[in-house]
């Protein structure tokens, strides 16, 4: 149930605006009141979520397969997870750049566009043609970014996709070549884009030297990130590979996570790629999104102050019920990291990442953290058990692992986010383009109205509002 009061918003309002929701709320509590009860009398799938978690099916799609059960019976069956890209497993996408010791996203980025995996010749094409289209239009960061920074890096994304709009010469154009244009175009800037908006930031709200670097087209995606974002260019082979994995691992999940569903929704309306982009940053901008891992981040943070000895199970143990207890933590009751709507066993992301992590920590003297992160996705499951009663397969999702990674990488907190964008956006691409060649109809679900009808009241036959002597700037 969902009420405004002054109490429990904190936005910094005027006087007049503070004493009109008090106000308002005294003569009418209920106005943005539903009663909880209602969510089951009326079937409302909220969430759009199924009572038994399985997801409301909304569409089809070829491109991304996101499996974490299996319906037996009718009932919900846990099973090992799988991700697969275009019906190939990404475990065996990631295994085979791994032995052949190369990068693998631009591999792919063609594989989720085009449907299809390259042969060396073409992907070594499409490699230089990606790289050639990182270049933004001319004055771009100067006018686009510079002239109205912000200290949010994702709202600035956002604000920049829907800027390149004007300097596209066929922004609404929705052909299969047209959309493969701006989709590339988007792909290759996205790093760009964040990397110049990171400077930005560091500059005018960090009070740090502007340093900006001209993208390198003899790199690949994740060389030249870094390479952009370092004021001396430097990093490791192993921090390129890293990143390069942890862009493979992220840049698709289904056409039902919140951002992808946003594209194909906006999509659906027959709007323009830099709209529907748009929105789908600023979907994954929320935190219980693409924020989740600098949630889970900062929890890891509180348990490493508070558990004195990080090797001690059961105090472990006990601080995460705690947790869950809402007597540490944010309050809230969750163990950020922990629990997928689809996957049950395990993520595969996690498994694949959670491999390069432990490396890292032993390359960057970090194998603390890594145990404690390795002991806490062990006992949040039992945590659950004892404290709540619950007993099902938990697994930690790949949150709880990609922000400590960056974190030994040394990247600030600002670029978790937009790293998941510069990822994503592949994904958000191949949804769009699937959405307006497959679909003519616009998405658009019900929504049951439980207010009740009421006459309209004359101004004159209207009681008069109570105001209150105190609120001296109400109108």
């Amino acid at each position: 149930m969902y009420k405004i009061t002054p109490e429990n918003d904190h936005t910094a309002l005027d006087n007049t605006l503070r004493s009109y929701i008090k106000l308002v709320h005294q003569q009418n509590e209920n106005c943005n009141s539903i009663p909880i009860h209602y969510y089951s009398d009326y079937n409302v799938k909220r969430g759009l979520r199924n009572a038994d978690g399985t997801g409301v099916l909304a569409g089809l799609t070829t491109i991304g397969e996101v499996h974490g059960y299996v319906l037996d019976e009718g009932n919900k069956a846990p099973v090992e997870g799988k991700l697969r890209y275009r019906g190939i497993d990404v475990q065996d996408i990631v295994a085979n750049c791994q032995k052949e010791h190369r990068f693998g996203f631009e591999e792919t980025i063609f594989l989720l566009t085009f449907g299809f995996l390259p042969d060396r010749d073409t992907l070594e094409r499409f490699t230089k043609t990606l790289a050639s289209r990182r270049d933004l239009p001319s004055g771009f960061t100067e006018d686009m970014i510079f002239k109205a920074p912000s200290n949010n890096i994702m709202n600035k994304l956002a604000r920049s996709v829907l800027a390149l709009y004007s300097y596209d010469d066929n922004p609404d154009g929705t052909t299969v070549t047209n959309l493969l244009r701006q989709s590339l175009d988007l792909i290759a800037r996205f790093p760009v884009l964040v990397a110049d908006a990171f400077s930005c930031k560091r500059h005018y709200y960090d009070g740090e030297s502007l340093v900006l670097h001209n993208p390198n087209p003899d790199l690949s995606v994740a060389e030249n990130f870094l390479y952009m974002i370092r004021p001396d260019n430097q990093y490791t082979p192993l921090e390129a590979e890293i990143l390069d994995l942890s862009l493979i691992l992220q840049a698709e999940h289904g056409g039902g996570n919140n951002s992808a569903f946003a594209v194909r929704v906006l999509s659906s309306t027959g709007t323009d790629t830099y709209s529907a982009i748009a929105a789908a940053v600023g979907s994954l901008k929320g935190p219980k999104h693409g924020g989740a891992n600098a949630k889970m981040l900062a929890q890891m943070e509180e348990i490493k102050a508070n558990v004195k000895n990080w090797e001690d199970e059961n105090e472990v143990l006990e601080y995460l019920k705690k947790i869950l207890r809402k007597e540490a933590g944010d309050g809230k009751g969750l163990i950020y990291g922990m629990g997928h709507a689809v996957y049950t066993i395990s993520d595969p992301r996690t498994i694949i990442l959670k491999e390069k992590a432990k490396e890292l920590s032993e390359v960057t003297g970090h194998q603390a953290e890594f145990n404690l992160h390795d002991l806490v996705q062990r006992l949040a499951p039992r945590a659950f058990k004892e404290e709540k009663g619950l007993d099902k397969d938990i697994c930690a999702n790949v949150d709880f692992y990609s922000g400590f990674v960056y974190q030994m990488m040394g990247l600030p907190q600002d670029l978790y986010t937009p790293l998941f964008a510069m990822s994503r956006i592949v994904g958000w691409c191949a949804h769009r383009i699937e959405e307006v060649m497959t679909s003519s109809r616009i998405l658009r679900p019900a929504y049951k109205t439980v207010t009740k009808r009421l006459p309209y009241t004359p101004m004159d036959d209207r009681e008069p509002l109570a105001f209150d002597d105190t609120d001296n700037n109400l109108f």
